[in-house]
């Protein structure tokens, strides 16, 4: 700011008080020292910018697991990759579709395409067509099943003592935190009351009826994840609340692109806003850390984790990509002509 005050300071003296010329340059200024502005009142507030760009100057290791799903279907990363953004090169519906959703949840898009492109490249091949989609999501209604686990389904399940506590709890998100906190605490590779229950995530003991993958649809959606977003997708895009009791129209919802895209915004929401609200870290500049949250799951659990590292060390410490949330920094300019509608040249 003593830079910019020291500027107009000069430009006036040199123009010999023209006025007109004084407003365009300071106006000029302004606009130039904005963002500036805004992250000195945010780091001032405790609240730190996370540069953009990628912490780890090579990739870090991808897991064995993505290598053999791509080598399954025969393809490379490098092709899935292409695949993807074919996709939203060509599907300008889909394009208009994500930025009408990022500004619902006041988030830039780039989050939306980073995550898309995360999923698909090391994950899920995407189908060539969004239509695709739609069908497949309309297999789902009028199904009947349920979440359970050995004949005990999740209503029944969460009667039993151990989540007294989570019981008065109204918003979706902190009611289906408490309770993964429950089932990880009471349950989690225990036996309780007779009956064993695995070591294994709460989402995948209870929520994965077809055993064919934990995530699902366009934006790759966990069941449980949807059912903690309920509230925030209902309160911004309208869509009615989701029961745990009605598994089918929680497929539906995941599986139908339009709503699955509304639950990708309010994730990417959430892991902004507990970063800045937990760890004190505003992730909104940085689309390869919020990929690697999209990618990892668990935002507030990990903010803690790094508040917690912060407090001990002493110092600023930013939160790191990991191999998905990487190549979307790496991708950052490609990534960004596609929603901008304008051709980028490839990185070799």
């Amino acid at each position: 700011m003593t830079i910019l005050v020291s500027f107009i300071s000069t430009s006036w003296k040199a123009r010999g008080g023209d006025v007109v010329k004084f407003g365009l340059v300071f106006g000029l200024m302004l606009l130039v020292a904005a963002p500036v502005l805004e992250m000195e009142r945010a780091e001032a507030k405790g609240v730190y910018t996370v540069p953009e760009g990628n912490r780890f100057k090579t990739q870090p290791k991808i897991p064995r697991s993505s290598f053999l799903r791509t080598r399954s279907s025969k393809s490379s990363f490098e092709k899935k990759y292409e695949k993807v953004r074919e996709l939203l090169a060509t599907d300008r519906k889909l394009l208009a579709k994500i930025k009408k959703v990022a500004k619902k949840y006041d988030i830039d898009p780039i989050h939306m395409v980073g995550a898309l492109v995360g999923e698909h490249t090391y994950n899920i091949d995407v189908y060539d067509h969004l239509q695709t989609y739609y069908a497949k999501a309309a297999m789902y209604t009028g199904s009947r099943f349920r979440f359970e686990y050995e004949g005990e389904s999740i209503e029944e399940f969460l009667e039993r003592p151990q989540f007294e506590d989570c019981k008065d709890i109204k918003e979706s998100y902190d009611l289906w935190g408490c309770r993964q906190a429950v089932w990880k605490k009471e349950f989690m590779g225990k036996t309780v009351d007779e009956k064993a229950f695995p070591k294994d995530r709460f989402s995948k003991v209870f929520f994965q009826p077809f055993y064919s993958g934990q995530t699902f649809g366009l934006g790759q959606i966990n069941p449980l994840t949807a059912l903690k977003l309920s509230d925030l997708v209902h309160k911004k895009s309208g869509y009615r609340k989701l029961d745990e009791n009605d598994a089918a129209e929680v497929y539906k919802a995941i599986m139908e692109p339009d709503i699955s895209l509304a639950f990708m915004a309010a994730l990417i929401r959430k892991s902004i806003d507990e970063y800045r609200d937990v760890a004190g870290m505003d992730i909104s500049k940085n689309p390869g850390i919020t990929a690697t949250l999209y990618n990892v799951g668990s935002p507030q659990e990990r903010a803690h984790a790094l508040r917690r590292k912060i407090k001990q060390s002493g110092k600023r410490i930013w939160p790191r990509e990991n191999y998905y949330g990487w190549l979307v920094n790496d991708k950052v300019e490609d990534l960004r002509a596609l929603i901008s509608g304008k051709s980028a040249k490839k990185k070799d």
